[in-house]
């Protein structure tokens, strides 16, 4: 258990620099928490509360020190899907099953840390990433069209989408112009303004006044009153119905989270040049959902813009992650009345700015220098992201890339395999074994096979022998080869069976021992004859010679 104290309860040589990273972190978490919760359909409170659990437990279990975590763009989505389906499938018990849900998540998200399956989240191709980024980007901003115009949010990317046409018909003017003017804040704030006032917060206070000044009441709708109280927590709600939908949807949660956290660690890692914990933050980030679900709150993950903007306020150990969560807490148990003049409009142009930056633009500006395979995937997963849901998206965003990948594999190791019976200068071979296949004059095959070679070659290793039949004795030369799969070793048995049949000598030259156990395995040495397996290949080389009755000379005796 020691291994899991806090180090930032150990460390305080920079405690004001925590705590002032700490104070800017809540600044800029205050309104995106407010924006996320009445976003997802839980309500302001549910973002707050996730704000302060998931970020004082991250920060204290987690293995990024200077990371702030919280509701995110990415987490929101995915919530705002779980609470349409549960309370659509039971009104009475919905809602508590989906914070239930988020629980499992949490569960899911500490089962990985505690594997060690983190390390395995950074094998996810970029492409698929990106994809995935912005299609949660276009998603969080389809959502935010109805508010903007003065209509209700829909429940999907594709209903705001056939709704446009009659929302414009009937737009309200106050929600559009508040909206813009919060929009013109949170994209055009001047930088030195920024730095004293995040724009999210100016944004929030400005369009709160304007509401109150100048606009007729009633003109908008606003968030309603926060309770200003400690939540209390609630017990898990289960349903044997709903439970296999739980678990899928506190799998997309894990994933999700996972991934949203641990792009954020990396972002800290370049920053303050050190390294995370990628199993450690993924069990912090998985005990803060926990108590986030426990208590009504929204799921989170590591803030990409939240840990930056702690960083570069002195913030480096998880005493400021943890000391921007107490503030979040003072904030709703102090001015929660306060908040029921807040516009949900003003939240929308909010969003939209966190939709915006969510999108990979980066890669939309390498566009012309990014390979076609790896456009097309992005843009494949992009798709299936906003208009079908997250997990397909992901999984074939996965499968795609690995079978690219597999492809490209396979032609190195095709390329790497040479047919060779009149040896030429590039041959891996000893002067003696070339001055042998050069007297056979085509009588010897030497079938060199080179590199790890895998199920992607594997057929196509044989279709290119099967092409050679002018030959009396095949050497299968696996010198250089370090590991098969079970599919090579099939392909490599099937090979030899089909020259035996054709009346061909086999002989195997140079294999290792993890390919000798897997062939073994196979029974391709019993398929052969151990006068038939040589460890040199010089030595299968002189059978080959005295096989085809060839007199070489004493060098190749």
């Amino acid at each position: 258990m020691k291994s899991f104290v806090p180090h930032g309860l150990r460390r305080l040589d920079n405690i004001r620099g925590d705590i002032y990273g700490g104070l800017t972190a809540a600044v800029v978490a205050l309104p995106l928490a407010i924006a996320f919760g009445v976003a997802s359909g839980a309500g302001p409170v549910a973002g707050l509360y996730g704000a302060i659990f998931v970020g004082l437990f991250a920060a204290l279990f987690g293995g990024t020190p200077s990371q702030v975590s919280g509701p995110t763009g990415p987490m929101t989505v995915v919530m705002t899907g779980i609470l349409v389906q549960f309370t659509a499938a039971d009104p009475v018990n919905g809602a508590a099953m989906a914070f239930t849900v988020v629980m499992m998540g949490g569960f899911f998200l500490i089962l990985l840390g505690v594997f060690g399956l983190g390390r395995y989240i950074s094998l996810v191709p970029h492409p698929v990433i990106s994809g995935f980024m912005s299609g949660i980007g276009v998603i969080i901003i389809l959502l935010q069209i109805g508010p903007l115009l003065g209509h209700k949010a829909t429940g999907s990317p594709l209903e705001s989408l056939r709704m446009l046409p009659e929302m414009i018909k009937d737009i309200n003017p106050y929600s559009i112009s508040l909206g813009f003017f919060t929009i013109i804040i949170v994209y055009l704030l001047p930088s030195r303004i920024n730095r004293i006032i995040p724009a999210p917060l100016l944004a929030l206070f400005a369009g709160t006044a304007a509401l109150l000044l100048f606009l007729p009441e009633g003109s908008v709708t606003t968030i309603g009153e926060i309770p200003s109280s400690i939540p209390m927590p609630d017990m898990p709600v289960f349903s044997l119905r709903m439970f296999p939908n739980m678990v899928k949807s506190a799998l997309i949660l894990a994933l999700l989270g996972s991934i949203d956290s641990l792009l954020t660690s990396l972002v800290a890692d370049n920053i303050t040049r050190t390294h995370h914990d990628s199993n450690r933050e993924l069990i912090g980030q998985g005990i803060g959902n926990i108590v986030a679900g426990l208590f009504g709150g929204l799921p989170g993950a590591g803030a990409t813009m939240r840990t930056v903007v702690n960083i570069r306020a002195g913030g480096k150990t998880p005493i400021s992650g943890a000391l921007h969560a107490l503030v979040l807490l003072s904030v709703v148990l102090g001015a929660g009345k306060y908040a029921k003049y807040i516009p949900h409009v003003v939240l929308t142009g909010i969003l939209i700015k966190v939709g915006t930056d969510i999108i990979d633009w980066s890669f939309f500006r390498r566009l012309h220098r990014t390979p076609r395979t790896a456009v097309l995937l992005m843009f494949t997963v992009l798709f299936i992201t906003v208009f079908v849901d997250l997990i397909t998206s992901v999984a074939v965003g996965l499968v795609a890339a690995s079978l690219l990948l597999v492809q490209r594999m396979a032609d190195l190791q095709l390329k790497s395999i040479q047919a060779i019976t009149e040896p030429g200068d590039e041959s891996p071979l000893c002067e003696e074994a070339m001055s042998i296949l050069r007297a056979a004059k085509g009588r010897i095959l030497l079938y060199h096979l080179s590199g790890p070679l895998s199920f992607g070659a594997a057929k196509d290793m044989a279709q290119r022998l099967n092409m050679i039949d002018d030959y009396e004795v095949m050497i299968l030369d696996m010198s250089n080869v370090p590991t098969i799969d079970f599919t090579t070793s099939v392909s490599i048995e099937d090979m030899i069976r089909g020259a035996q049949a054709e009346g061909h000598h086999v002989l195997l030259s140079g294999a290792q021992p993890v390919v000798r156990d897997i062939l073994a395995r196979r029974g391709v040495f019993e398929l052969l004859g151990k006068e038939n397996d040589f460890h040199r290949r010089l030595h299968a080389i002189r059978k080959a010679a005295n096989l085809s009755g060839i007199e070489v000379g004493e060098a190749s005796k």
